[in-house]
């Protein structure tokens, strides 16, 4: 077992069960899985999040998919644990109370990780305040920030009541906790100095004991507050604190993470080259995301990898050993995921999906840079690909931001596509995308599609679950894919024009994309489906046995715990950001 480390970990959303709507999407799953793997490999890591009584939303499609929205209340009392240690914080210089919620995490070799929800609802607090840990991602600018204040300053708070007191490393997962190093200066030093050098020696303290994993490739995807709503809600007191990393009219929350943090990483090789153009004063390295695999494996393929494979719940690499499955045995295992996930689409459509015809998954947030559309920019080429090469259908599932008015077209867009197709390949969209769906899909698809635009994939991860099920991947070469993707080995790339010696790919026109991913269905995947068989069969065990064996947070923990949590203080040297 890893001794020495003990880490604090703060993310705004965690994954912590199928039932428990405390997440939106990819952070919050990666969270969720990351904290299994700990608790698998026996790291001392305690986790803090919000509470999220409401959810995200509940996705509800009409007829021509347009989406509405509603809360999706829970019974947090069937899962949590309440805890009586209560902390009050000051937010726009009024006491604000919090309690706290106990979910645990249990491994495989009986080790154990503890999360702690924040809580806000309690009846000293004024309405307002009450609904601070409601709903994930919701309110206004403002409600936002408040929503940080809790999660970083009232987070560390909660952990010493609990009695976490020595802890060596705070890991912020993305910019929304950043405001847990003011939460140490301020515990440490009380009243910032008047002075820069004092203030620069002092963050330089906190920064040792700090890493940061950063998860978003462009500037606007950063939280940026202005600096006089963060003088009214934090204090005049507190701005001081801030004034190193405070960029004029602005705190951006990154640039806070990234100036009081010693270990600062991206989610991808690429993303962190990425990320290190954006922010060139810091050293920042990668850390590929990954996924636990006992959690997305189907059942099926969770039954064959225990009789092949038994060691793989404890040893993801283990997985390599799929070389030696018979072909037979993953096709009998993949085609009871997907006779699974076809009862799932039936249920909720009415549509029959036929489980020998070429089946494309896609389920993602629905949002621009993602293109889910895309393999809808020429109607009458798909139809004539499906019609003369090979009979194909597809299944949809994703949710749009509330106020993210194109992610909702996008959505519209695929519900008149499948309308215009009816009667010639059949599409599906399924609502309300969750765990449970997504575990369907990544394993019941026979081929998952990808197709966003380079470099806006920080990581993604929807095509690791896919290759654990021996899904091969048809992507685009951007995000983890850039690692995973042998040609014609564990899955596809689309638009190969642009791609350098060093496996980037520029951001091909949305025209020229389409022109590679039907050429690439017309020319290569369908034929492969439908005339070689056995050779898909060995992309679908090459994706499990090269991809999966990898691609999993076992390995990605392992990166962290040794790369970031047990690096003593006195090998860190100081970087070169800000006014360091």
């Amino acid at each position: 077992m890893p001794q020495g480390a003990s880490v604090a970990y703060f993310s705004m959303e965690i994954a912590l069960s199928p039932d428990m709507p405390t997440y939106s999407g990819g952070l919050g799953v990666l969270a969720g899985d990351t904290i299994r793997s700990c608790a698998d490999l026996g790291v001392s890591v305690v986790a803090v999040t919000l509470l999220h009584r409401r959810g995200y939303f509940r996705q509800r499609l009409d007829e021509r998919g347009r989406q509405s929205e509603e809360p999706e209340t829970w019974p947090l009392e069937r899962f949590l644990e309440p805890l009586a240690a209560r902390v009050s914080i000051d937010i726009e210089g009024r006491p604000v109370a919090i309690r706290a919620w106990r979910y645990t995490v249990r491994g495989v070799g009986g080790a154990q990780v503890d999360t702690h929800l924040l809580d806000t609802d309690l009846a000293e607090n004024t309405a307002e305040d009450r609904r601070l840990t409601d709903s994930l991602y919701g309110g206004d600018e403002r409600h936002r920030l408040r929503q940080e204040v809790v999660l970083g300053i009232g987070g560390l708070k909660m952990l010493r009541a609990l009695g976490f007191h020595h802890l060596e490393r705070y890991h912020l997962n993305e910019g929304h906790a950043a405001l847990a190093i003011l939460a140490l200066l301020e515990e440490r030093h009380g009243d910032p100095p008047r002075s820069h050098p004092d203030l620069d020696a002092r963050i330089e303290e906190i920064r040792r004991c700090c890493v940061f994993t950063t998860h978003t490739p462009v500037p606007a995807g950063h939280d940026k507050f202005p600096i006089d709503m963060v003088g009214d809600v934090l204090g005049e007191r507190r701005i001081r604190w801030l004034a190193t990393v405070a960029d004029g009219d602005e705190l951006n929350m990154t640039d806070l993470a990234l100036e009081g943090s010693h270990f600062v990483n991206g989610v991808a090789m690429r993303h962190g080259e990425v990320s290190k153009g954006m922010f060139p004063e810091y050293p920042i390295r990668s850390i590929t995301n990954g996924i636990h695999p006992a959690t997305w494996a189907a059942p099926s393929f969770g039954a064959l990898f225990d009789h092949h494979i038994e060691d793989w719940r404890r040893d993801a690499l283990s997985l390599r050993y799929a070389f030696g499955i018979p072909l037979d045995d993953i096709w009998a295992a993949h085609t009871r995921a997907k006779r699974d996930l076809l009862v799932r689409v039936q249920l909720e459509t009415d549509l029959v999906l036929d489980p020998q015809v070429l089946t494309l998954g896609f389920a993602r947030r629905a949002t621009a840079y993602k293109r889910a559309t895309l393999v809808f920019s020429d109607i009458e080429r798909l139809a004539r690909i499906a019609k003369e090469i090979g009979p194909l259908q597809l299944i949809f599932a994703g949710k749009a931001h509330p106020r993210d008015a194109e992610g909702k077209n996008i959505i519209r867009r695929i519900f008149a596509a499948r309308d215009l197709l009816r009667g010639r390949l059949r599409v599906a969209y399924l609502p309300n995308y969750d765990i449970t769906l997504g575990r369907l899909l990544c394993a019941g698809s026979d081929v998952w599609l990808n197709t966003p635009i380079p470099p806006l994939e920080a990581s993604g991860t929807s095509g690791m679950k896919a290759a654990l099920n021996g899904v091969p991947s048809l992507s685009v070469l951007d995000g983890w894919w850039i690692e995973g993707c042998v040609e014609g080995v564990t899955g596809w790339m689309i638009g190969t024009d642009g791609v350098d010696a060093n496996r980037r790919q520029e951001a091909p026109s949305n025209e020229g994309a389409a022109a590679s991913l039907y050429e690439k269905l017309e020319q290569v995947v369908l034929p492969c489906f439908y005339r070689d068989r056995r050779r898909f069969l060995e992309i679908m065990r090459n994706a499990i046995a090269l991809n999966a064996s990898f691609f999993n947070t076992q390995r990605m923990v392992l990166q962290y715990l040794y790369d970031a949590y047990l690096e003593r203080p006195s090998a860190l040297a100081s970087h070169s950001g800000g006014s360091s």
